[in-house]
């Protein structure tokens, strides 16, 4: 077999890879629904089921052997970790206060607050070209959030939806920005820390006496520990190492594509010929925004392996911001 068959072969496992991961992502909001818990009980149980697969599964690959942690980049990380459970813990409470279809696509701004944090923090340039997709993607986020009269009359529900949407956004773009700093350590590594550290982070907030009677809950949060934060980060990071940034960035979309399909199939909301009209320009500059000029170069690294240099982040996304998922 050639070098360039060999290629194909791992490009097309790569495409099968992502794309389960990304379909596995889109059925987060039924799991979370269908759980019947609070947002930040949720989450708790999210990193106990989370941290015991990914440290089953780091022990079983070895991982844990020279894991080239630093005392700094155990900080890092750990930073890094604060933000991504808190902001699974906001896009969880937009859930229930819009939809899993509109929560979603609001919550697809995640890497424009990438470029706008690198920019204020990094002094990353800011070039035109960004500039252009950033009003393209506000302007589908207007039409996505289609606020009425009613929705500023009413007790606010929607509009605090919309606000939890966009900060779990945020959250993640610190998240990504802070956690691309940790270099030298598997992302499945990072990873584990993270959802340790979100199981005293969030117990103040856990409604802990919901626990005894959860019922059929307990397999919906299980799901969400073994499935969307075990099984589908390892088909995602296994998936990085073998697609180019382009293919990354357009697979990404599977996730709200399949989310809204959930939300329809499960729940019977549909978006508006408004929200409709907007989605495209989110997934547009998204898509501008990752791909750039780059669109047949591999995806960088954010979180290199001691001894693979092509593992991304544990925030499961490449240097770019190609890959999202939650």
């Amino acid at each position: 077999m050639g070098t360039s068959e060999m290629s194909a072969r791992q490009e097309t496992r790569g495409a099968v890879e992502l794309t389960a991961a990304m379909l596995l992502s889109g059925t987060i909001g039924v799991f979370v629904v269908e759980s019947g818990a609070s947002p930040f009980t949720v989450v708790f149980y999210r990193c106990v089921f989370g941290a015991l697969f990914l440290g089953l599964y780091c022990l079983a690959r070895g991982f844990l052997r020279n894991h080239g942690f630093t005392p700094r980049k155990l900080a890092l990380a750990a930073l890094g970790g604060v933000f991504i459970v808190f902001n699974w813990a906001f896009l969880f409470e937009a859930y229930g206060r819009t939809s899993i279809s509109v929560a979603t696509v609001v919550y697809h701004t995640q890497p424009f607050f990438v470029v706008l944090l690198g920019a204020l923090f990094f002094k990353e340039r800011l070039t035109r070209r960004k500039a252009g997709w950033l009003l393209v993607a506000f302007l589908g986020l207007v039409l996505v959030a289609s606020v009425s009269v009613s929705d500023l009359s009413g007790d606010g529900a929607y509009l605090m939806g919309l606000g939890y949407a966009l900060l779990a956004a945020l959250f993640y773009g610190l998240s990504t920005i802070i956690t691309k700093r940790v270099t030298g350590v598997r992302p499945h590594l990072i990873a584990l820390v993270q959802v340790l550290l979100g199981i005293p982070l969030l117990l103040p907030f856990t409604r802990l006496g919901q626990s005894a009677h959860l019922g059929t809950g307990w397999a919906w949060l299980a799901g969400l520990g073994f499935l969307h934060t075990g099984v589908m980060y390892a088909l995602m990071y296994s998936s990085y190492r073998k697609l180019p940034t382009s293919k990354i960035a357009v697979l990404a979309f599977v996730y709200p594509a399949a989310a809204l399909i959930c939300d329809w199939a499960v729940y019977g909301h549909h978006v508006s010929l408004l929200q409709a009209l907007g989605i495209p320009l989110i997934v547009a500059a998204s898509l501008g925004t990752n791909l750039g000029g780059r669109r047949g170069k591999p995806a960088a690294p954010l979180a290199a392996a001691p001894v693979r240099r092509d593992e991304p982040s544990a925030c499961g996304r490449p240097v770019r911001g190609a890959g999202e998922a939650v």
